[in-house]
């Protein structure tokens, strides 16, 4: 039994740590931007304050680790598990991809396309999850809600500086 919570624990730990490296391969574009490129741009009144992202960033890949980990504790033998956790690394790629398109290329449009992607993968991850989890499928509904408004936002600065 003892063996049995280690190795959950281990788990748990790897999928909150790969979450977080995307947020933190995602950063290495964000941050020599926010005070060069990003602050030349005109921006939607409804932009939140800098500091927020990533307070709110370092949450959502901490849910996401979480949910990833309730899927792969089900087992990897279950083909429903795999599709789902196969899903969700593809969201993860995107996400960290649009950080690279947005910051990095510093391109509002780059960073719009890929959100748009990033969404419907995030859709379809939720969708997976929840037949595999329901705990599982609910602790995304935050990062959804949270890339709807980010699409929002990507697509206000983009119109606002074409």
């Amino acid at each position: 039994m003892e063996k049995k919570m280690s190795i959950e624990i281990l788990k748990l730990v790897i999928s909150i740590v790969v979450c977080q490296l995307a947020g933190v391969i995602g950063s290495i574009f964000t941050t020599p931007a926010i005070a060069t490129w990003y602050a030349t741009l005109k921006k939607p009144s409804f932009t939140p304050p800098n500091w927020l992202f990533s307070p709110v960033w370092i949450t959502l890949f901490v849910l996401m680790g979480i949910a990833a980990f309730l899927v792969w504790n089900k087992g990897l033998h279950d083909k429903g598990v795999k599709i789902a956790l196969s899903v969700f690394i593809v969201q993860l790629i995107l996400n960290a991809l649009w950080s690279v398109m947005f910051f990095g290329l510093k391109s509002p449009l780059a960073g719009l396309i890929d959100i748009v992607v990033l969404w419907i993968a995030i859709l379809l991850t939720i969708s997976y999850f929840f037949k595999v989890s329901n705990m599982a499928g609910i602790l995304l509904i935050p990062y959804i809600l949270w890339v709807t408004f980010a699409a929002v936002l990507n697509f206000s600065i983009w119109r606002l500086n074409s």
